[in-house]
């Protein structure tokens, strides 16, 4: 059983797929309080529900592509379990954690979108160092960035830990904080070899 908030096929809004349709299947919980936070609605409710009926609805519209959120998905224990059953029936798994938990228990075959939390946040004391390591060249570091001391500690943190070189790195401007224009000229100033990334479904009024 897997505590579920929603399941509804979308545009997905971000991540180097944004702009593909995608099913979403949001789990209910997180374990973090970010002070920007656009979901915090699915911190509790949600519907407790097996796995078959699970796959049942994210196959329902016929997509090939999942993305597995939040919440923190990672925080039910039989998320891997859920990823396992839709990667073995051809599905392209997309799980976006918060990057806080051990992204270990996660099957190999499926896309880590690793949030790596900034100062900006309120939460970047609470990320688990070693999923850095863990990360693959299939797998994606996203940073969420509030204003420039985000973009400082980012811009280090990619350097210093070699990041573009062992995955796709994205900076992700806070919709309404911090303006894309100015985080495009920050990049391209430093010279950084990472990806602008937006968050679509703001600009195109998609859930």
């Amino acid at each position: 059983m897997l505590n579920v908030y929603e399941i509804f096929p979308t545009i997905l809004g971000e991540s180097s797929r944004s702009g593909y349709p995608v099913v979403l299947v949001r789990l209910t919980g997180c374990n973090l309080r970010c002070r920007y936070c656009d979901t915090a609605y699915a911190y509790s409710g949600g519907q407790e529900l097996p796995l078959p009926e699970i796959i049942r609805r994210i196959q329902g519209p016929g997509l090939s592509l999942v993305l597995i959120t939040g919440g923190e998905p990672l925080l039910q224990a039989e998320t891997p379990a859920l990823i396992k059953n839709l990667l073995d029936s051809g599905m392209t798994v997309l799980i976006e954690t918060n990057g806080s938990l051990p992204v270990g228990t996660v099957d190999p075959r499926a896309v880590i979108i690793l949030d790596q939390k900034c100062p900006g946040s309120g939460m970047s004391g609470r990320m688990d160092p070693a999923n850095l390591d863990l990360v693959r060249a299939q797998d994606e570091i996203k940073f969420v960035l509030y204003d420039r001391e985000d973009y400082v500690f980012a811009r280090d943190l990619s350097l210093r830990k070699n990041l573009p070189r062992k995955s796709q790195v994205i900076f992700s401007p806070v919709h309404s904080f911090l303006s894309p224009q100015v985080l495009a000229e920050w990049i391209l100033k430093d010279r950084l070899p990472v990806r602008l990334g937006l968050q679509l479904h703001h600009y195109i009024g998609v859930k």
